[in-house]
């Protein structure tokens, strides 16, 4: 098992039950949303899971491309959001075979610590080809090296107790002590930089680019990056 297959299938240690899984998504749909330029837009959102608030950011939008590697996932998300003409879901390979210059705004949130660092450098590449001059990539839930666990443990709790799932949200920490995710997070690893390694990635990468005030999502420990063209 790799981590798309994982996220290929419900799993009761990733979202504790429905009304977190709702309620993450409607958090992170919101603060993308912010990023969104007031003009006919159009948006990347790679790696973009089950994203069951995308219309939010669509509204905005003249169009938003969702991309998602997990078959499953992303015959969900075709179903879902079959009757809306504005937005698309695509296959990473889809969307790398965009025309160069194809968005003003490409958004990978809570993805690279999945990637090695050569991934996550490949796609820096790619993305920088397919924005626009005077567009924006953003990079989203970069996980610091120091107290990555109980940082997460101490977000999805107080996330729980501000929205109604507290208690679930503990047993959620119980299980995924037991879970195929806490297998697969010693095998294969989790990506971690800090600020200085990840602007000066984004440095190599041929972007400008600062840390943003606030993390996208719930987790306030972890980093989001905005990145311009240089």
């Amino acid at each position: 098992m790799d981590w798309i297959s994982f996220y290929d299938f419900k799993h009761s240690v990733i979202y504790v039950n429905e009304r977190h899984r709702d309620v993450h998504y409607r958090t992170i749909a919101e603060d993308i949303r912010d990023y969104v330029p007031p003009h006919s837009a159009d948006v990347l959102d790679y790696g973009c899971g089950e994203a069951t608030s995308a219309d939010l950011v669509a509204a905005k939008a003249a169009h938003l491309a969702l991309v998602e590697a997990a078959p499953n996932v992303r015959a969900a998300l075709t179903a879902r959001y079959a009757d809306n003409p504005k937005i698309s879901v695509l296959t990473p390979d889809e969307a790398m075979a965009r025309p160069a210059g194809s968005f003003d705004l490409i958004v990978m949130h809570s993805v690279a610590q999945y990637l090695t660092a050569a991934e996550l450098d490949r796609l820096l590449g790619v993305f920088r080809q397919l924005v626009k001059p005077e567009g924006v990539v953003i990079i989203g839930d970069i996980v610091p090296p120091a107290l990555a666990a109980p940082y997460a443990a101490l977000s999805l709790l107080r996330f729980g107790a501000e929205n109604g799932f507290f208690w679930a949200a503990v047993g959620g920490l119980i299980r995924i002590l037991v879970s195929d995710y806490f297998k697969l997070k010693k095998s294969h690893g989790l990506s971690h930089y800090t600020e200085a390694e990840m602007l000066a990635r984004l440095k190599a990468a041929g972007y400008t680019a600062k840390r943003a005030e606030r993390n996208i999502g719930h987790n306030p420990w972890r980093m989001t990056f905005t990145a311009r063209k240089a």
